[in-house]
């Protein structure tokens, strides 16, 4: 019997096995989230969060994945992620947010 993939809840896309994925804390740990709710990411989509976001950011303002999605910067990522298919890998493009 075939497994069925996960779905990434930001891209919306597959998450082959095999494919670098990781786990995001919803609210980082740093700022209360230690042991909260975590989300199954390509490890991609998971690097453009944190390059676009703060911590404080994302425990204050984008904490679920329909806020993420939501961001600018990310629905341009998702935007031309989608066109990849789903164990498409890629350093993460683009400049790191400033601090």
């Amino acid at each position: 019997m075939d497994d069925i993939a996960p779905i990434c809840p930001l891209c919306l896309r597959p998450i082959p096995a095999g494919v670098p994925q990781s786990r995001h804390h919803l609210i980082p740990r740093l700022r209360g989230g230690k042991g909260g709710e975590t989300v199954l990411l390509h490890q991609i989509c998971h690097n453009e969060i944190h390059v676009s976001l703060s911590e404080t950011e994302l425990a204050r303002s984008y904490n679920t994945p329909e806020a993420l999605r939501a961001h600018p910067r990310l629905e341009k990522f998702i935007r031309w992620v989608a066109k990849r298919p789903p164990d498409f890998k890629s350093k993460t493009p683009g400049k790191r947010r400033a601090r």
